[in-house]
C-alpha cells in the first residue's frame, strides 16, 4: 500500500510547466541541481491530490520535495538502485511501460474507428469455401484458387445459392449461410471483404488461413446491440432418443407462465439446458451472429420490454420460451475504445499496424538495405532447415556488415544466427527464397522494436518522465522500508519507551457497556423498546420478533464509545435506555448498563497509534540529520519568480 501511495502521490501524470523558467535551478543538493521544470511538473500534477491545503503554498510544498530529493540522494548513497531485486523490478515495469509507446497510434486509431463502423452496421452474407491445409504447398494452393475462380464463375451465370448448397460437401468444399455478423466475429481477412462488398454482389476470391472463399453479400442493416435473456429448453433428444412430446412438454410451460407461475422457477424445474437452468435459464449477453442459432437470435431481439417472453418457437436444439432481461444499443465509440483498441492488438489487425511502425522505424533510423545481402543467405540455405539439421557454412562470415540501425551495425552472424534459433519452431515448407525473405522480415522488425525500445528514454519525453518516476519511487519505497517502516524489527524497545514518554496521547474516551437495537420499521422499534423495558433479554426479544423468513431487529453489544458507527450521531452516552432514534435509515434504541470512565489505552490496546506516531518521530529525526548530512542550497530569486507563475 505505502509503495502505490508514494508512486500515486509524487507523480499522477504530466503537468504544466513554466517555459522561461525550464532550465533555471531551483535549489541544489551537495550542488547537485534540481531544476525549476520538475517541481513545477510536479507540484501541478498533485495539486489537486492534496487534500492538506497547507501543502499547496509553494513554501510548504518546496519542504516536502526537498525531503523526498534527500530520501533520493540517501538512496544512492546506499547503492540501493544497485540492488538485483530493484533491477529485476524495474527492467520488467519498463517492458511492460514501453509497450504502449511501441506501437503506430496512427494505424490503431484508424483501425479502431473502422471497428467501430462495421460494429454499429451488421452485414448478411453467404460463402462458398474451398478448404487447404495449414501448409499448402505452391501446387496445392493454385489449385485450390483455380477451384474457387471457376465456382465464382459459375455463380455469377447459375446463381450463388444454388452453386452454394451443390457443390457444399463439408470436407474440402463449404457452402455455408452465415446469417448476420458485425466485427471482431469473423476472422478480418474474412470480414473486409464483406463489408466492402456491395448488397446483392459476389466477392472477388480472397484468401484466409482457412483456404479460399468467394462470399455474397444478402443484407445489411444496423446494429441490433446486445440483449440479456434467459430461456427455457425442451431438448429435441430424450436419453439418445428422439423427444417425441417436446412441444407437448413446452406448451405445457408456457402455459404454466401465461398462470402467473415465476419463470426462473420454472427454468430450474423443467429446462433441459443444464448450463442455464440453475441461474433461472439466464444466458450470458450476446449480440447477432454470436449464437449458431439464428432463430434465438430473431426471437431474443424481437422482445420490446424487459420481463417480456415468446410463445413457444423451435431451434436445431429443441422447443424454447425467451424471457428479456436487458436490451443495450451499441455504445458510443468513446466508450467502446478501450476494448476496441485491445481487441484490435489481439485480432490480425494487429500486424497492419506492425508493417506500418516497421516501415516508419527504419525511416526514422535511416536504415539501408542491400538485397545482394539477402542473395548470399538464399543461396546457403537449404530443404534441410526443415529437417532442423542446417548448419551456416564453414567459410560462413560473422563479422560482415549485415545492416545498420540508427548507431547499432548488424553483421551477417546476427542474422545468421537467428535463422538457426529460429529452424527449431515449426513453420509452413516455403520455398528457401520466400524462407529466407520471410525471415529476415521478422528478424529486421525485431531488432527495430528493440533498438526503439533501448533508446526510448532519449526520444520519447513523457516515457522518460514515467520511468524516472517509477525509478525514483521504487528507490523511495526501499529506503523508507529499511529506514522507517521496519521499526517492529529493529526498533522495539524504543517504541516501548515511546510509548511510555507520551502516554498520556494514548487515552480511551468515556464508553459505555451498551446494547444497540436496530429496526427498519418504526412499529418494530417500540415494541422493541417496550420489550427492553421490561427487561427482556435480547434473546428474547429476537424470537418474539424474527421469523423464519424476515429478520426485524438486530442488536450490536459490546463496549462502544461516543462516534462509534452503531450508534446514532446525536446520541450521548447515558446509563439506561434510550427512546427511539433514526439512524441510517433504521430505527435505533441504545441501553446502557455500565459506564466506563476515561482511561489510559495499554502499549497492545495503542499499539497501531503508537507505531504512527513512533514512524514520523523517526522519520522527523532522520530528515534533521539528512539536512545536516547533505548541503541544501535554495535559489531565492528562481524561488520569487516560481511563486509568482505559480500563484491562482
Amino acid at each position: 500500500m505505502y509503495k502505490y501511495f508514494l508512486l500515486v502521490f509524487f507523480f499522477t501524470s504530466a503537468g504544466l510547466t513554466a517555459q522561461n523558467l525550464d532550465k533555471e535551478v531551483l535549489f541544489t543538493i551537495d550542488n547537485e541541481p534540481v531544476y525549476v521544470s520538475e517541481f513545477e511538473r510536479v507540484y501541478n500534477k498533485n495539486l489537486d491530490l492534496v487534500k492538506d491545503e497547507s501543502q499547496k503554498d509553494v513554501d510548504e510544498y518546496l519542504k516536502l520535495f526537498v525531503n523526498y530529493k534527500l530520501k533520493l540522494k540517501e538512496a544512492y548513497a546506499k547503492g540501493l538502485d544497485e540492488k538485483p531485486s530493484y533491477k529485476r523490478e524495474l527492467d520488467t515495469y519498463k517492458k511492460q511501460l514501453a509497450d504502449n509507446f511501441l506501437n503506430d497510434s496512427e494505424v490503431t486509431n484508424e483501425l479502431v474507428q473502422e471497428a467501430y463502423d462495421r460494429t454499429v452496421n451488421e452485414v448478411n452474407a453467404s460463402h462458398i469455401l474451398v478448404r487447404m491445409n495449414e501448409n499448402p504447398t505452391p501446387e496445392d494452393t493454385l489449385q485450390a484458387y483455380n477451384e474457387i475462380v471457376k465456382l465464382r464463375d459459375r455463380a455469377l451465370s447459375e446463381g450463388f445459392e444454388k452453386v452454394e448448397k451443390e457443390v457444399h460437401n463439408g470436407q474440402t468444399i463449404f457452402g455455408e449461410d452465415l446469417g448476420y455478423f458485425t466485427a471482431f466475429k469473423m476472422v478480418y481477412d474474412f470480414e473486409s471483404p464483406a463489408y466492402n462488398t456491395p448488397v446483392g454482389e459476389i466477392s472477388q476470391p480472397f484468401r484466409t488461413r482457412f483456404g479460399y472463399h468467394i462470399l455474397k453479400v444478402n443484407d445489411r442493416r444496423k446494429s441490433r446491440g446486445e440483449v440479456k435473456v434467459a430461456h427455457i429448453m425442451v431438448s429435441l433428444q430424450q436419453d439418445g432418443k428422439p423427444n417425441e412430446k417436446a412441444e407437448e412438454r413446452i406448451q405445457d410451460i408456457y402455459r404454466k407462465l401465461q398462470q402467473g407461475e415465476d419463470f426462473e422457477s420454472l427454468a430450474k424445474q423443467f429446462s433441459d439446458d443444464k448450463s442455464s437452468a440453475g441461474k433461472g435459464g439466464l444466458l450470458e449477453p450476446f449480440s447477432s451472429g454470436q449464437l449458431s442459432s439464428t432463430e434465438f437470435e430473431e426471437q431474443a431481439f424481437a422482445l420490446k420490454d424487459v420481463g417480456a417472453y415468446s410463445q413457444p418457437f423451435k431451434t436445431q436444439f429443441g422447443w424454447h420460451i425467451v424471457k428479456l432481461y436487458e436490451k443495450n444499443p451499441v455504445p458510443t465509440i468513446e466508450k467502446l475504445k478501450p476494448e476496441l483498441e485491445s481487441k484490435v492488438k489481439r485480432d490480425s489487425r494487429s500486424q497492419l499496424i506492425n508493417e506500418s511502425l516497421i516501415q516508419d522505424l527504419k525511416k526514422k533510423y535511416q536504415v539501408t538495405e542491400d538485397p545482394k545481402d539477402l542473395e548470399y543467405f538464399k543461396s546457403i540455405i537449404s530443404r534441410d532447415y526443415y529437417k532442423k539439421s542446417w548448419q551456416l557454412p564453414s567459410n560462413f562470415n560473422s563479422e560482415k556488415p549485415l545492416v545498420k540501425i540508427g548507431d547499432k551495425q548488424l553483421s551477417y552472424g546476427d542474422f545468421g544466427n537467428f535463422i538457426l534459433s529460429n529452424q527449431k519452431r515449426p513453420s509452413a515448407q516455403l520455398p528457401t527464397n520466400q524462407l529466407i525473405d520471410n525471415l529476415y522480415e521478422d528478424f529486421i522488425g525485431m531488432q527495430l522494436k528493440s533498438y526503439q525500445e533501448e533508446n526510448l528514454e532519449n526520444e520519447n519525453t513523457e516515457y522518460a518522465q514515467i520511468v524516472g518516476e517509477y525509478r525514483d519511487g521504487l528507490l523511495l519505497f526501499d529506503l523508507m522500508e529499511s529506514e522507517i517502516w521496519n521499526v517492529m524489527k529493529t526498533d522495539s524497545v524504543q517504541i516501548q519507551d515511546f510509548y511510555q514518554s507520551h502516554k498520556e496521547n494514548y487515552s480511551w474516551n468515556e464508553r459505555a457497556e451498551a446494547s444497540v437495537a436496530s429496526c427498519s420499521d418504526k412499529k418494530d422499534a417500540k415494541q422493541v423498546a417496550k420489550l427492553l423495558k421490561q427487561g427482556k433479554t435480547e434473546e428474547e426479544i429476537k424470537q418474539a420478533l424474527n421469523t423464519k423468513d424476515k429478520v426485524n431487529v438486530i442488536f450490536t453489544s459490546g463496549i462502544v464509545e461516543e462516534g462509534n458507527q452503531s450508534l446514532p450521531q446525536e446520541y450521548k452516552i447515558k446509563l439506561g435506555q434510550s427512546g427511539i432514534m433514526e439512524h441510517n435509515g433504521a430505527y435505533s434504541i441504545v441501553k446502557v448498563s455500565k459506564i466506563i470512565p476515561k482511561e489510559p489505552k495499554t502499549f497492545e490496546e495503542a499499539k497501531g497509534a503508537v507505531l504512527a506516531d513512533y514512524q514520523s518521530f523517526k522519520e522527523a529525526n532522520w530528515l534533521a540529520s539528512l539536512r545536516s548530512k547533505y548541503k541544501i542550497s535554495v535559489n531565492q530569486d528562481v524561488l520569487n519568480k516560481v511563486k509568482s507563475e505559480l500563484k491562482p
